[in-house]
């Protein structure tokens, strides 16, 4: 469908199933577009009776780049807050992010939705859940974090390819083959991709938007934002938590913290799964989804009864 319009930007939306159906909300993580929900998942989660939308976070995808919004380096930007106590380096927060989602589920005419995060849309997540209870049925986390600052962090390795993977390359190929490089760092070991249609994914993914610049801002909401501890203690909503047991990038400390500090919230813990949406395990991360929000429909009609 065509862009709407949401909290003020332009912002790329897909949505799949009848409108009549419950709506769940695909909120994806950091530098990854709408297109990392994987079609097989929106699918089968069609089939079990929803209403899917997924979207282009600002600053990434088809939607709207905030090419005036200088962003320092991750380094700068987390010496800035956490040392000086500035916020102002950022250019916006995980809270406009989450009032985009918010914008999104307006402009669709959805009044309640399944809201579903992964990674830092996770993090999207507990702010929206928090902030907006009246809009949320259930929330559930894949691969996210409290960015508690006791927790443990991702390997700096890691972090270090993060951040310069999309910059320098001086072909097409070349960053393809970072990209791939850093998702077999990151991902699920025996994820069950086909090497050869994973790269052509890659390849579909960077023509359709390649911009670093977009990285570097989202990364400075996340630490602008800080811990999200305050916000989870806050949400109402039926919680479910999915987290890879070896998560290189997001450690399954952070999932478990989440689980920890929203009331009753659980947490699923998927043995071997990595930082992705694997083959091998999406069928379970779906029925799990679509399990806790089919257990959350039936708990609001039970109590409206």
């Amino acid at each position: 469908m065509p862009l709407v319009k949401a909290n003020g930007l332009d912002i790329e939306v897909e949505d799949y199933g009848s409108k009549s159906d419950p709506a769940i909300l695909l909120i994806m993580g950091l530098a990854a577009q709408l297109t990392l929900w994987p079609m097989p998942m929106v699918e089968s989660l069609v089939g079990a009776g929803f209403r899917v939308v997924r979207f282009d976070n600002r600053d990434i995808g088809l939607s709207q780049k905030l090419h005036e919004q200088r962003a320092p380096s991750p380094a700068l930007t987390m010496t800035a807050i956490r040392l000086l106590g500035l916020k102002s380096l950022a250019p916006y927060t995980l809270r406009d992010m989450a009032a985009d989602s918010i914008g999104v589920l307006d402009a669709l005419s959805i009044e309640r939705a399944h809201i579903v995060g992964a990674s830092m849309g996770g993090m999207i997540g507990q702010v929206l859940a928090a902030r907006s209870p009246e809009r949320v049925k259930s929330f559930t986390a894949i691969m996210s974090s409290t960015n508690h600052p006791k927790l443990k962090q991702a390997d700096p390795a890691v972090l270090r390819q993060l951040f310069t993977t999309r910059v320098g390359a001086k072909t097409e190929d070349e960053l393809i083959d970072r990209i791939v490089a850093f998702w077999n760092v990151i991902g699920t070991p025996d994820s069950g991709n086909d090497p050869a249609e994973f790269r052509e994914k890659i390849r579909a993914s960077v023509k359709r938007c390649n911009y670093p610049s977009g990285v570097r801002r989202q990364i400075a909401a996340i630490v602008a934002t800080g811990e999200l501890r305050p916000y989870a203690r806050k949400i109402a909503a039926p919680s479910l938590v999915i987290h890879g047991s070896c998560d290189p990038l997001a450690p399954l400390s952070g999932g478990l913290d989440i689980a920890a500090t929203i009331p009753g919230a659980r947490a699923e813990i998927i043995d071997g799964m990595g930082h992705d949406l694997p083959p091998r395990h999406l069928k379970k991360i779906t029925e799990l989804i679509a399990g806790h929000a089919r257990a959350a429909e039936s708990r609001a009609t039970a109590q409206a009864a």
